[in-house]
């Protein structure tokens, strides 16, 4: 059990914010939180949770929205038909192909950061769904990688007990935070139409994939 509660540390490191501001939020009741004695803690699959439904929701549009143009940080040689059962073997194999790309300059701190990630929190968001995310200085722009799984991968932990067969891999420079929040944004909520995860899942070629997600 006690890998499912967080400390304010790793919530902060996770949320990339500071301390100080889960701490806020705690005290303010903004974010899940509980206290054991006069420590807060979080239970795992109600910030997962949390962090979800605030992806999926624009609350403060206060900045200019830039608009998702999917063919400006996918092409189909970053699609790729995943054979591995697992998920540590499924999101190395997405991440090197995600490496390939010329805005990622550190192959190795991003396979690392991504498994670090996961580690710390599942980035499971239901309906068969995955988006392993991250920010890096070594990133000049914002790119992505898709993984369609041959096989369930089982050992996600999800929210609705669905395994996962589709990964979505992100990762943004340091800098690009609200373009970075609304590309997850953008796929948890395109990918949450059934008929195109179940036509993504039926693709034999990367090109038929690409077209069905750089579509309207």
């Amino acid at each position: 059990m006690e890998e499912d509660i967080l400390t304010i540390e790793e919530v902060a490191k996770y949320l990339r914010v500071s301390e100080r501001t889960v701490y806020d939020w705690a005290q303010k009741g903004e974010i899940p939180a509980g206290k054991i004695g006069t420590v807060w803690r979080f239970k795992k699959t109600e910030i997962e949770k949390w962090v979800n439904e605030r992806l999926s929701s624009s609350q403060k549009p206060a900045e200019p929205k830039q608009a998702v143009n999917v063919k400006n940080i996918l092409s189909p040689d970053r699609i790729v038909f995943i054979n591995h059962s697992t998920k540590h073997d499924a999101i190395v194999e997405l991440a090197q192909n995600l490496a390939t790309a010329p805005q990622i300059k550190n192959e190795k701190e991003l396979v690392d950061e991504i498994l670090k990630r996961e580690e710390l929190m599942s980035t499971a968001i239901g309906r068969g769904l995955a988006i392993p995310h991250v920010r890096l200085s070594s990133v000049t722009d914002l790119v992505m990688s898709v993984g369609i799984c041959k096989n369930e991968l089982l050992d996600f932990q999800t929210i609705d007990e669905i395994p996962v067969r589709l990964l979505i891999m992100i990762a943004a420079a340091y800098n690009q935070h609200s373009y970075y929040l609304q590309t997850l944004s953008f796929f948890s909520s395109k990918l949450k139409n059934k008929d195109v995860r179940e036509a993504l899942l039926n693709c034999t070629d990367a090109a038929k994939a690409y077209e069905i997600l750089t579509s309207e």
